[in-house]
């Protein structure tokens, strides 16, 4: 199952495109909260945003800064208890989250190539 959900009706300046590289998963403070809230990344081409919340125990996914990927690059992990998420669309594909997914955040990007959330 694949959740939208806006955080707000007004749109947060993300980062620059250029930050986000293939297959590469960041964090970010867009409501500058003191910790990264959402995690970003470019995945087959596209630009994905998920609120950086475990489903199963509602906890930041990384174990450091922009640690978000399994060591084989072809999932988001969570490091408390290593569920592991589809990148696409932030379905959960192992763990005790199974049937779950990660909060997908509406994102678009402007002429500049800087990437907004909602």
């Amino acid at each position: 199952m694949w959740r939208k959900t806006s955080v707000s009706n007004v749109p947060v300046l993300l980062c620059h495109e250029h930050h986000l590289q293939e297959g590469q998963a960041r964090g970010f403070d867009p409501w500058h909260q003191g910790r990264d809230t959402v995690l970003a990344l470019k995945w087959k081409g596209q630009i994905k945003a998920y609120r950086n919340l475990c489903p199963h125990l509602d906890v930041a996914m990384q174990y450091r800064k922009d640690r978000f990927m399994s060591g084989d690059g072809q999932h988001i992990v969570c490091f408390a208890h290593g569920a592991l998420f589809d990148p696409a669309d932030g379905s959960c594909l192992l763990g005790p989250c199974l049937g779950q997914s990660l909060q997908a955040l509406e994102i678009h990007q402007d002429e500049q190539l800087n990437l907004w959330i909602h």
